[in-house]
């Protein structure tokens, strides 16, 4: 039935009368009362950002970003013949890319190449009226997992279907957007607290542009404007999880086998047929954005397992929390606090299903030079019900501590007129002793051509932690891509 309802979508943008008139937005359908994204998520571009948005410092946006901005009409113009431009009745942006990557360890569970794929994106956007049709579909060539069946919520097979959706604007008040779409909120750079729509962490891990953490929601979205503050409501009919990691890709620690596992062992899940429910109250107070947020869904990656089968679970979980981000000195702070209540496991009492939780997040970025910007932060998960958990845990599975810290630390730095970006982003979890680095260096050869260079390394103590268990997919990477 979803896939029905993506198909049905993308049919109309093809059947479209060339000669329809493209009048202006009106008022709601710009998200001009939007907050501000944090730096990391320039990925957003795909989004409905605003023209008036102010611009992010250098440093701080996606390297999509600094290379193109596809979704601008005058340079679809300028990257297609002008008489091909006018015969679509839609416009057409998007880009070609080939990337490759190896594993700088041997990993007896995994193949030594973790990406070798070609893609190309075509993104198809269409405005009647007072509606638009956006359609951003991916088509791939990926030599490490070749002759896959379609699967649209993995991801997986030939096709990732992007977007696909509908958006109008019933009231001025009222803006909808109905079908796929790229979801996202919250402070956090590369650290999600309320942003509770689904994440492919085998895509981030193996070397793919940092756009596609985000994976997309089949959803509805409604955003609701007043003077007072805005409200967003996104319902997803089927429960959208986390393209997680399940060995097929990147192997990963097994707390049931207690050692790692990959290819030889995926895990298998059984996932929830029930809807999710995300809710945001925004406003700005002076200079200062803020917000509350409620979730009421499920553990968007593994959060349990069933012992009769061993089928890994999602457990139900009710998310609220807060934010504010604004000026603070020379820079931009931020502050995100969070309360996941495990609705399966309240009392912590069951050591198959994750406890509930407490996270919180600070966060600081300025530009500290001339083209040279620094974004560090601060995350803690606190464990609840911390006694009943180790009471109940069993003897062969890897302890927890009460509190996890993590700091990260983004630095950027562009040369060459700005065609060069260095950059790393670092996770380093004192309580954990593990790490995870990012380094990449981006070229923008010219308007059309862009190559980067980059790496995942991972490191730990143990093999059961976060970042620990990932130290035999540390890899480096090479992409060529040509933007139109």
């Amino acid at each position: 039935m979803k896939l029905f309802w993506v198909l049905g979508l993308s049919c109309c943008l093809f059947i479209l009368p060339a000669s329809a008139q493209e009048p202006k937005l009106p008022a709601g359908l710009s998200d001009n009362n939007e907050p501000l994204l944090p730096a990391g998520l320039g990925i957003n571009v795909q989004e409905e950002q605003s023209v008036n948005e102010p611009v992010l410092p250098f440093g701080l946006l996606d390297s999509n970003e600094q290379a193109e901005s596809s979704n601008d009409p005058k340079r679809i113009d300028k990257h297609i013949p002008r008489l091909i431009q006018k015969e679509l009745p839609f416009h057409l942006s998007g880009f070609w890319e080939a990337r490759g990557g190896l594993r700088v360890v041997d990993d007896p569970n995994e193949k030594q190449h973790i990406i070798a794929e070609t893609r190309l994106q075509l993104r198809l956007h269409k405005i009647i009226q007072n509606s638009t049709l956006n359609l951003i579909t991916d088509l791939i060539y990926d030599q490490i997992e070749e002759n896959l069946p379609v699967h649209l919520n993995s991801g997986r097979g030939f096709i990732d279907l992007r977007e696909a959706n509908f958006s109008f604007s019933p009231m001025h008040f009222t803006d909808i957007k109905l079908g796929r779409q790229i979801l996202t909120w919250g402070t956090g750079d590369l650290i999600f607290i309320n942003d509770l729509f689904p994440k492919d962490f085998n895509a981030f891990f193996i070397g793919r542009d940092e756009a596609y953490i985000k994976a997309p929601s089949d959803a509805i979205k409604f955003s609701l404007f007043s003077q007072w503050a805005h409200l967003d409501i996104v319902y997803s009919p089927q429960f959208d999880s986390d393209r997680f990691i399940d060995g097929s890709r990147v192997s990963f620690f097994s707390p049931m086998s207690g050692v790692g596992v990959g290819r030889n062992a995926v895990l298998q899940s059984s996932k929830p047929d029930n809807g999710e429910l995300a809710l945001r109250l925004h406003r700005k107070l002076g200079s200062y954005e803020t917000a509350l947020y409620f979730y009421a869904g499920y553990w968007k990656s593994p959060g349990g397992i069933n012992p009769s089968n061993g089928l890994a679970l999602f457990p139900r979980l009710h998310v609220t929390g807060a934010s504010i981000r604004g000026p603070v000195g020379r820079g931009i702070g931020n502050v995100e606090i969070g309360h996941y209540d495990s609705r399966d496991d309240h009392k912590g009492s069951n050591p198959l299903i994750n406890n509930s939780e407490f996270r919180a997040l600070l966060g600081y970025e300025q530009e500290i030079a001339k083209n040279l910007s620094l974004g560090v932060q601060y995350y803690l998960e606190h464990l609840l019900d911390y006694s009943n958990y180790l009471y109940t845990l069993p003897d062969n599975f890897p302890q927890r501590d009460q509190n996890r810290h993590l700091w990260t630390t983004r630095l950027t730095f562009l040369t060459h007129n700005q065609n060069i970006t260095w950059s790393i982003f670092s996770y380093f979890s004192p309580s954990d002793m593990d790490f995870y680095l990012r380094p990449k260096v981006n070229y923008k050869i010219n308007d059309h051509w862009i190559t980067e260079l980059g790496g995942n390394l991972f490191g730990g103590r143990r093999d059961s932690t976060l970042f620990g268990q990932f130290q035999n997919n540390s890899n480096i990477y090479l992409s060529l891509r040509y933007g139109f």
